[in-house]
C-alpha cells in the first residue's frame, strides 16, 4: 500500500478507513481502464502523426553554396521504366512518379532545359558511362560498389527498417526491452534480420522466407511484430493485400551498417558543377516546401 493511503486510513475511524478502503478498491479498476485506454491512444496518435511523417535530410543551417548556374544549358535525366510510385509510365505515355517530379522541382530551381529518359534498371549506368544522360534519378542505392563507378548528391530518400503490427497491438515507441518476449517475425538472411539479432536479442526472432510469408504470419496473429523495408511495407499496409489488419508500430530505424547510406542523384565522376548544383536546387526544394508535398503526394501512408 502506497504511503500516502496507509497514513489516511491510520488517522481514522475504524468506519471511515473500511469505507475509504471500498471507496479505493472500487475506483482501482476504473484507474487501471483509464490508464490502458491513455496507453490506446498514446499509440493509434503516433500511428497517426507517422502516417504523414516526412523524411528530413537537409540542415537549414548548412546551407549549400549557390553554384555557377550558368554553365549548364542542360540537364539529361535517366530513370527507370518501372517502379512505382518512384518511376513509372503515366497514363499520357510520358515519365511520372516521385523521382520524375522531384527531377522537374530541381530544373525549375537550377532554371535549366531538362529531358527524363526512361530505360531498364540495368542499362542507366552504362548509359551515364557514355554521355547518353547527365545524371540518374532511379532509386539508386549508395554504396560502395556504386561509389565505385558514379559520383552522388546528397541522399534525398532512405528506406530505414520499421516495426509493423496488428492495429490493435501497436506501440507508439519500440525498444529493445519493449520487445523481451515478444514474437517478431524478418525475411531470413536480411539486414532486419541481421539487426534484429543484433540489438533486440531478448525478443523470440522467427524467419520467414520472404515478404508474403512474413506479412501473412502477422495478420494471423503467428507474430506480435514485423520487422522489414519500411517502404515496401507502407505499401503493403496501405494496399488491399493488408485488409486493413496492420500498422506501422514505432519510428524508423536508419543505422546505415545496416540499412544503407539512402538514395542520391547519380552523376558522372569528376562532374562537380552538376553534382553540386543538384545538391543546391534539393536544398532549395526542400526549404520552400516542394519536397514535403511531393512525398505526400506519393505516399499516403510514409515509410517514414
Amino acid at each position: 500500500m502506497q504511503p500516502w493511503i496507509e497514513s489516511f486510513f491510520n488517522g481514522r475511524s475504524a468506519v471511515l478507513r473500511a469505507l475509504a478502503l471500498a471507496i479505493f478498491c472500487a475506483l482501482l479498476p476504473l484507474t487501471h481502464d483509464a490508464r490502458a485506454a491513455e496507453t490506446e491512444a498514446e499509440a493509434k496518435a503516433a500511428a497517426a502523426a507517422t502516417a504523414h511523417a516526412v523524411p528530413g535530410f537537409w540542415d537549414p543551417r548548412r546551407r549549400p553554396e549557390r553554384p555557377d548556374l550558368s554553365r549548364l544549358t542542360v540537364i539529361r535525366f535517366l530513370t527507370e521504366t518501372d517502379y512505382p510510385p518512384f518511376n513509372f509510365t503515366g497514363a499520357d505515355g510520358n515519365p511520372a512518379g516521385f523521382n520524375v517530379d522531384l527531377a522537374r522541382a530541381l530544373c525549375e530551381e537550377i532554371k535549366v532545359t531538362c529531358t527524363v529518359q526512361m530505360r531498364r534498371f540495368e542499362t542507366l549506368l552504362d548509359a551515364l558511362a557514355s554521355n547518353r544522360g547527365d545524371a540518374i534519378i532511379a532509386s539508386l542505392a549508395v554504396t560502395p560498389q556504386t561509389r565505385g563507378k558514379v559520383d552522388f548528391t546528397d541522399s534525398y530518400y532512405r528506406a530505414p527498417g520499421r516495426f509493423a503490427a496488428r492495429k490493435d497491438a501497436v506501440m507508439p515507441e519500440i525498444r529493445p526491452e519493449y520487445l523481451e518476449g515478444k514474437k517478431v517475425g524478418a525475411i531470413a538472411g536480411s539486414a532486419h534480420e541481421a539487426y534484429l539479432k543484433a540489438m533486440f536479442t531478448d525478443a523470440e526472432l522467427h524467419s520467414y522466407p520472404n515478404d508474403e510469408a512474413l506479412r501473412a504470419a502477422v495478420k494471423r496473429g503467428e507474430v506480435d511484430f514485423i520487422f522489414g523495408d519500411s517502404i515496401s511495407l507502407a505499401f503493403w499496409i496501405n494496399g488491399t493485400d493488408s485488409e486493413n489488419c496492420c500498422a506501422f508500430s514505432g519510428g524508423p530505424f536508419t543505422e546505415s551498417r545496416y540499412f544503407g547510406e539512402g538514395v542520391g542523384i547519380a552523376v558522372r565522376r569528376g562532374n562537380d558543377l552538376l553534382r553540386q548544383s543538384l545538391n543546391w536546387a534539393l536544398f532549395r526544394v526542400w526549404e520552400k516546401g516542394r519536397y514535403t508535398d511531393l512525398w505526400l503526394r506519393y505516399f499516403s501512408v510514409s515509410p517514414f
